[in-house]
């Protein structure tokens, strides 16, 4: 029995995670995909990943964001338009869980914010995503 160190059992991850997307997509389609298939994707994948890793460094930046995704896919137009729109359904999904907690911690408090406050609140943030 051997112990994979961090960047085997990563690159397993990729693997395993590239392999359950090719079965959701090969179940969409109607089609299937090789074991070298999958394993030359997983393998793109993990590559183009420490490509990412290393440019972020050179910037001096210890966490990646999804401005840094979208920097890396500007030139595959489908793929920035689709990393665009999942990012977006993410920043809509967050601000409507803030708008529920900060519903129901108002409630929680017995009310004492005034409808005013609220739609002031309301349109303060509207503009603020334009």
């Amino acid at each position: 029995l051997t112990v994979a160190g961090p960047l085997q059992r990563l690159r397993a991850a990729v693997h395993y995670t590239a392999g359950g997307l090719c079965q959701e997509v090969a179940a969409d389609r109607g089609t299937e995909f090789s074991k070298q298939a999958v394993a030359a994707i997983a393998e793109i994948t993990f590559r183009q990943c420490g490509v990412f890793f290393i440019l972020c460094r050179h910037a001096k930046r210890s966490t990646i964001t999804t401005e840094d995704v979208k920097l890396l896919a500007r030139r595959s137009s489908s793929l920035l338009r689709y990393i665009t729109q999942k990012s977006d359904e993410i920043t809509s999904s967050h601000m409507e869980q803030k708008e529920k907690k900060k519903k129901k911690s108002g409630a929680a408090k017995g009310g004492r914010t005034s409808g005013k406050h609220e739609a002031a609140v309301t349109e303060s943030e509207d503009s603020n995503m334009a």
